[in-house]
């Protein structure tokens, strides 16, 4: 059994793409424009907010109005943080599991904290975690392994002892370079088309229950 797992948030914990979503279609109407169907955003969730405010302007607007506009989306973010999003179907017994067999889990993603915590708060999730570190916690993010390296040691493990769930190939690169396992949760925002066996993880789980069952479950 490994000694602690740990999850990226959006796209592979938790499913906020209606909010994160509904937030861009706030500000879209917001500016006068259209909003965008859930389905055409969702495999960009992942990405963050710089990326969903392009494709939401996409050249309508000029490089040095970007920041701003992704500025305002984030407000209208944290407006409605969990009005929509929860848990991916399965992974309240996934957890409920984990912490009866006494593995600590946590969270590490690139989602800033002022945004993180609040979603956690709010789907009662917070005081569960064993630790969280968010975009803005340390000097890097991901891709760079610092915040899963950070991660392990504030739960006093080894690296080398954990397993990594992410839906983006930065998560495997970032998992790999801190010495961790690596599982690609195949349901999460992944773009169509996108060959995620070659990120090179350890393994794919296709839904949250699959975690419990795969092999670096047993073998880690």
């Amino acid at each position: 059994m490994p000694d602690a797992v740990l999850f990226d948030l959006d796209g592979t914990l938790i499913d906020t793409a209606p909010d994160m979503v509904g937030a861009l279609n706030n500000l879209l109407v917001e500016e006068k424009r259209a909003p965008l169907p859930l389905e055409s955003i969702r495999p960009y969730v992942s990405q963050g907010g710089l990326v969903l405010t392009r494709l939401g302007f996409e050249d309508h607007v000029d490089e040095a109005e970007i920041e701003p506009l992704r500025q305002r989306f984030l407000q209208h973010y944290r407006e409605i943080v969990a009005d929509d999003s929860r848990l991916f179907d399965g992974y309240e017994a996934v957890l409920a599991e984990l912490e009866a067999r006494s593995i600590p889990w946590g969270i590490v993603t690139n989602k800033p904290e002022w945004l993180t915590h609040p979603l956690l708060e709010k789907l009662n999730l917070a005081a569960r975690c064993a630790v969280v570190i968010g975009g803005d916690t340390l000097p890097n993010r991901k891709p760079h392994p610092q915040p899963l390296q950070v991660a392990a040691e504030r739960i006093g493990v080894d690296c080398r002892n954990c397993v990594y769930v992410g839906d983006d190939e930065r998560d495997v690169i970032s998992g790999r370079a801190a010495g961790m396992k690596t599982l690609v949760a195949s349901y999460g925002y992944i773009e169509d088309g996108c060959d995620f066996r070659q990120w090179n993880a350890d393994g794919v789980i296709d839904k949250p229950a699959d975690l419990l069952q795969h092999e670096l479950m047993k073998a880690s």
